[in-house]
């Protein structure tokens, strides 16, 4: 069962543009990415899929001295399959296990740019490492997450609720009815995660306990993923600060927590091959002074989110029949599950052609503690956001902000409707991606 994806009409809109670079799709392992590009390939007459993992032989040709044409040729008679410009799209998945492969991609660019070609990998952020450039400007790069709420919405086949959701604003609230099961909905999400095995199976089976066993599985394939990372960094201590990664979700990154027989050097080293991986997503601290965001951040000071909140959960052991038996969010919140939701949702809703960043806000003075959870650009302005789990909680970090960055308003997020406060708005966690 194939889900549609947001990035499906930015596929299309790639490939109907008059020069279509080579298209480069990066992400991490199970997140969809080989099966966006097979739908995709359906629009064209012919199509060749190399997979470099199991076409051992194949690398071969891309090593060779062939202009891109000749090697065109040559794949068109191994494969039996025409090449055609226009008519014929090349998939190279698992490009990560050819380099040569990929840095022939900026010279089909040059030498053959009427012909579609989209490349992808798993871990391939580790083989862009190793070499010393792979075509800037001349490839464009495609970055895919795991599912969005929107997307799950679409998938269940709620796709009324979906544009009712879309079409509600701080003046034009949903009516409680709506706004309880779009709540209702986003437990469900929270739970089962937006990997897409995982979302296909619940569209057609609404089994959370079939759910729970596909989570498993894939985190035992993200586990075993580990030894490969780099071999001079054990799998165990890659295993440790990933385990530490989970305990401190929601909270300034303490190396000193990740692991007794490291020093922080060693655990910094490995916390970044995850972060490589896809599977772990900094939140980098902002001075916020200015925009862009960046230019104030302090790398010393990051909190750490998971890949997604299903793994999550999974990880964190929830017991699902308490879902069953309660509607309080607290069960359904453990761990800061909400905050980690909207920092995948502010990600997820963003342009799919670049990486994006995320921002804190931490003030730690004596007596006088603030933290925001996340900070936006949108247009000119530098907009707060702080994450409830509830429908109550203090707003005094978001009111500091405001004051003390004079920003024109700030942006709660939680279990409430739509609402404004004077400079506060209220956005609900299903609507985030809305901003």
């Amino acid at each position: 069962m194939y889900i549609k994806r947001n990035i499906d009409s930015e596929l299309e809109l790639w490939g109907s543009a008059k020069e279509h670079k080579p298209l480069l799709v990066r992400g991490a392992r199970q997140v969809g990415k080989s099966s966006c590009v097979r739908e995709y390939s359906k629009k064209f007459e012919f199509y060749i899929e190399i997979n470099f993992e199991i076409e051992v032989k194949t690398r071969v040709l891309f090593e060779q001295n062939y202009t891109i044409k000749e090697l065109c040729s040559n794949l068109s008679l191994i494969y039996n399959v025409p090449i055609v410009p226009n008519k014929t799209i090349l998939f190279l998945d698992e490009i990560q296990f050819c380099p040569q492969a990929i840095s022939l991609l900026r010279y089909f660019y040059e030498q053959y740019p009427e012909l579609h070609i989209i490349a992808a990998g798993s871990l391939l952020e580790f083989a862009l490492k190793d070499l010393p450039s792979f075509g800037v400007g001349r490839i464009r790069s495609m970055f895919v997450y795991p599912l969005s709420f929107n997307e799950f919405l679409s998938a269940i086949g709620e796709n009324m609720l979906l544009e009712a959701k879309k079409n509600a604003t701080v003046d034009k609230p949903l009516l409680t009815p709506i706004h309880d099961k779009l709540n209702k909905l986003l437990k469900q999400f929270m739970l089962i995660g937006g990997m897409p095995e995982v979302v296909a199976d619940y569209a057609q089976n609404k089994d959370l306990l079939r759910c729970k066993t596909i989570l498993s599985d894939l985190i035992i394939s993200f586990q075993d993923d580990f030894s490969k990372y780099a071999k001079r960094v054990p799998s165990l201590r890659i295993s440790e600060v990933f385990k530490s990664v989970i305990q401190q979700m929601g909270k300034k990154f303490m190396y000193s927590k990740a692991t007794v027989e490291c020093n922080n050097r060693q655990v910094k080293e490995a916390l970044q091959l995850l972060i490589m991986s896809g599977l772990v997503i900094p939140v980098t601290h902002s001075s916020a002074n200015g925009i862009p965001l960046g230019a104030e951040s302090n790398p010393q000071k990051e909190k750490m989110l998971l890949l997604d909140t299903g793994l999550f959960q999974q990880l964190n052991n929830l017991d699902v029949s308490e879902y069953f038996i309660t509607n309080d969010f607290s069960i359904i919140n453990k761990g800061n599950i909400a905050e980690l939701f909207i920092g995948l949702e502010l990600i997820k809703s963003a342009s799919p052609f670049k990486p994006v960043s995320l921002y804190y806000w931490q003030r730690e003075r004596v007596g006088s503690n603030a933290e925001v959870d996340y900070l936006i650009q949108k247009e000119n302005d530098i907009v707060p956001i702080e994450v409830k789990s509830g429908t109550t909680g203090s707003m005094q970090s978001l009111h500091q902000f405001i004051k003390e960055k004079q920003s024109r308003y700030g942006l709660r997020t939680s279990m409430e409707n739509f609402a404004q406060y004077d400079k506060i708005k209220v956005y609900p966690l299903y609507a985030i991606s809305e901003l």
